[in-house]
């Protein structure tokens, strides 16, 4: 009963597709109390009056989003399987083939270009589109978390100094709002995108918050409010998200409405307080002693490991399992220590690109590229550098993450010797980061430390780039002059050219004495 039932949906879902300009055209699909609301790339694609034929479909109506409405019960059964259809047609759109190796800056752009297109069609495996979903919930809580982080920053600074100590603790509580209820936007947006009712996941996940969870017992031990976190969190709205999947499946659509929240909230609650909240306390807990002691005591090798291979993770699409775990750091600690590491492979990347720019003196294409990149590479942002310039190069983006290396076993070595450099939100890398610097030795020192890791990758990549960088045959490809195709090394190896004769030479007067 129930796989006919998923059936039929389905095919609900895979009849209104077309019918709105396929998956390409669906930009955003999110569903109400009765409507299936989508955000449409083109609305002269849909189909208005075939749309209205179908069977299941009650009308249309069209506002901000378009609007099918389907009815309670039917809307929430049909979304999940309509949201499935749409990845399914983009996953399966051609990737564009990448194009052969050039000495311009748009041949490179449009070889990187191909690669990154290859790379995530690539990813499109179930563990790497899990770590997507991951990424999706908490991408979005970046912006707050950058903006109470230079708040939190700002307000450490004046208490330190004694400025206005009358306003502080407005600041404190501007900073921390968001911190304390972190946990109930982790859950609106877990449901939301692994198919739930965001609303449903952010009401389990507030459980984890609500002070009266101090007067609850579990595993022998009193809970804290809090306990378990973001991670906590997490699991909460996702095990409520299949709860409600089940219900939707089980539960008559007249009585979906009543029936199916209230044992979705009921069930996950409990799992939650009396299971989740616990472990997940205990995940946390172990991540940061674990991020500590590894620093603490490997920092070189750690710092070399995560600064060296952060490119390449990125290219992965696993650095996504990372922010989780640095969301984890600041909740417990107020900063993680893993992100000053990370960023120190932008720094490899920008000191590769200054030497690519200096050994590639007469492609003035490539150099107008990286002059125009370096400035947004110093913020952090190396996109540009990597598949602009050294990703397509292929030696480079190695050399890249030499650089990256280093400046990752600098900043180790500080924290071998007691001194934590962290940053108070993800998301910024660079120079960009120093607003939201935070360690256990003072603003000063933590600075410094970062501001040395920083010079180190900047350094070592472009040593490692300049002399290690280019093969003979690199260099007679692309240092050469775009406009008239001539490399200055092969015209020196054909040596100096012989004066033309002239065919005709007329005969020349004796000079006149």
């Amino acid at each position: 009963m129930a796989d006919n039932t998923e059936n039929k949906n389905r095919a609900v879902a895979a009849a209104i597709l077309p019918l709105v300009g396929g998956a390409a055209n669906v930009t955003s699909v999110v569903h109400c109390m009765t409507r299936l609301r989508l955000g449409l790339a083109d609305r002269s694609l849909v189909q208005d009056e075939a749309l209205k034929a179908l069977p299941d479909v009650m009308g249309v109506v069209e506002d901000e989003t378009y609007q099918i409405v389907l009815g309670p019960g039917k809307v929430a059964r049909v979304t999940p399987e309509f949201e499935t259809l749409v990845e399914e047609g983009k996953a399966a759109a051609p990737a564009p083939a990448p194009a052969s190796p050039g000495a311009s800056a748009d041949d490179l752009a449009s070889q990187g270009a191909a690669i990154k297109a290859q790379q995530k069609a690539k990813n499109a495996t179930p563990f790497k589109l899990f770590l997507r979903k991951i990424a999706n919930i908490f991408v979005p809580l970046i912006p707050a978390l950058i903006g109470c982080g230079i708040i939190a920053g700002l307000n450490g600074l004046m208490i330190n100094l004694g400025w206005l100590p009358s306003v502080t603790p407005a600041l404190a509580a501007i900073a921390s709002g968001f911190m304390a209820l972190i946990a109930v936007f982790v859950g609106y947006n877990t449901a939301k995108e692994f198919g739930g009712t965001p609303i449903i996941g952010g009401a389990v996940a507030a459980i984890i918050v609500y002070p009266g969870v101090a007067e609850i017992s579990a595993f022998g031990h009193k809970l804290s409010p809090g306990q378990g976190g973001v991670l906590g969190a997490l699991g909460a709205a996702v095990l409520a998200v299949y709860i409600e999947k089940w219900c939707r499946k089980w539960v008559p659509e007249s009585l979906d409405v009543l029936v199916t929240p209230t044992l979705t909230v009921l069930i996950s609650g409990l799992v939650t307080i009396f299971g989740l909240m616990f472990v997940a306390g205990e995940v946390s807990t172990a991540i940061g002693t674990g991020a500590n002691w590894l620093l603490e005591n490997t920092g070189v090798f750690a710092g070399a490991v995560l600064g060296g291979l952060f490119l390449p993770l990125v290219m992965l699409g696993l650095h996504q399992a990372l922010i989780p775990i640095h969301t984890t750091l600041i909740e417990q600690q107020g900063y993680t220590v893993l992100l000053p590491i990370l960023a120190m492979a932008g720094a490899g990347q920008v000191g590769a690109a200054i030497a690519v720019f200096k050994k590639l003196k007469h492609n003035t294409s490539i150099r107008k590229t990286i002059k125009s990149a370096l400035p947004a590479g110093f913020l952090g942002v190396g996109e540009p550098l990597i598949y602009g310039v050294s990703l397509p190069l292929g030696r480079p983006f190695i050399t890249a993450c030499v650089g990256g290396a280093a400046g990752g076993a600098f900043i180790g070595v500080f924290s071998m010797l007691g001194t934590q450099v962290g940053s108070t939100a993800i998301g910024p890398s660079g120079w960009a980061l120093f607003p939201l610097l935070d360690g256990n030795k003072g603003l000063g020192l933590t600075c410094a430390v970062y501001l040395g890791g920083l010079l180190v990758g900047y350094v070592v990549g472009f040593l490692a780039t300049y002399y290690f960088g280019f093969t003979d045959e690199m260099m007679l490809e692309f240092n050469r002059d775009v406009n008239t195709g001539e490399s200055p090394e092969a015209r020196a190896e054909e040596g100096p050219s012989a004066p033309a004769l002239d065919p005709d030479p007329e005969p020349k007067e004796p000079a006149k004495v």
